[in-house]
């Protein structure tokens, strides 16, 4: 028989919910990093204004305020945060940062083409997204490691 003490959730989380924590977070600091990349660059081209700008620039900030709202309760234990985690920026998330490069090499681009032509803000900007995308979905798996779901599951 268990005693109250073995069913109440640890003080602290376990290793794998903390370094999913802290994944997330990277990722919400890589993607804000991408949003100044893409916006100066968009500006500088001079292909939109600010104003046109605004609405997803907008969306991306909302997104990362939740993130990190999302991260923060994760880590206190709360098992639906996990689950929406997993679902919004685990899945559709991912989806959104890889479905462009995916669409580009599916019409024919190609890699090696890419990186002979790609300037140094292109190169900043490929390898924070692969850290990116890397980020979340080490970050998912490490909260359904059997401690970090034993921590969720705890009464």
């Amino acid at each position: 028989m268990q005693t109250t003490n073995e069913l109440r959730k640890p003080d602290s989380p376990p290793p794998s919910v903390q370094a999913a924590v802290t994944l997330w977070l990277t990722a919400v600091a890589l993607g804000a990093f991408e949003t100044v990349i893409m916006v100066s660059r968009t500006l500088l081209e001079g292909t939109a204004t600010i104003a046109e700008l605004a609405p997803g620039v907008g969306f991306r900030l909302a997104v990362f305020a939740g993130a990190v709202y999302l991260a923060l309760r994760l880590k206190g234990g709360a098992n639906w945060a996990r689950w929406t985690l997993a679902a919004t920026l685990g899945v559709f998330g991912t989806l959104s940062l890889v479905v462009e490069p995916a669409r580009w090499l599916l019409d024919g681009g190609s890699i090696a083409a890419a990186a002979a032509g790609a300037d140094a803000v292109t190169w900043v900007f490929a390898i924070s997204r692969t850290l990116h995308v890397a980020a979340v979905l080490g970050a998912v798996a490490l909260m359904f490691q059997p401690r970090a779901a034993a921590y969720f599951t705890s009464a």
